[in-house]
């Protein structure tokens, strides 16, 4: 498994938006989703040589982080890429880890599969087993992974 984005949880997306743009140097990379399961609106940005990051808002007063947005918000999960969400689900459980939100499309994920699970050290851990991401700008993916700049920076 890779590390494919973090969440974010924000009040206001534009307003998040444009503090991790002045403040962090951080682009729009992607389009507004909506997940209507989880009940957000989320956004995601990149910037070279760095982790992509997703910023999420509530979509109204009944979403899982309305709460957590009006107290502020902050550092909700962290996004797992692997092979199959159905796979490594079992195995995350075996070493201790709770299923918090069964596989449901992701609206954000071009409707491919994600999951939430709660790890032990209370991680909140979103997996996924794609690349894909809906309205994504595809000239944001070359400047959004670690991994080649961290390769050439070790040439």
């Amino acid at each position: 498994m890779v590390i494919d984005h973090v969440g974010i949880v924000v009040r206001s997306l534009s307003e998040g938006l444009t503090q991790w743009e002045s403040l962090f140097g951080y682009r729009r990379a992607s389009t507004v989703v909506t997940n209507s399961h989880q009940k957000v609106n989320v956004a995601f940005l990149s910037k070279s040589g760095s982790l992509t990051v997703k910023l999420i808002e509530p979509s109204d007063d009944t979403s899982p982080i309305a709460m957590f947005a009006r107290k502020g918000g902050g550092l909700h999960h962290i996004c797992f890429k692997c092979d199959s969400v159905n796979t490594t689900i079992p195995e995350l459980k075996a070493q201790g880890a709770r299923l918090i939100a069964s596989p449901q499309p992701g609206e954000a994920f071009n409707n491919h599969d994600i999951a939430f699970l709660l790890v032990p050290g209370n991680l909140n851990v979103e997996l996924i087993d794609t690349s894909e991401k809906y309205g994504w700008d595809d000239s944001a993916t070359a400047t959004s992974q670690v991994a080649p700049a961290l390769a050439e920076s070790n040439e």
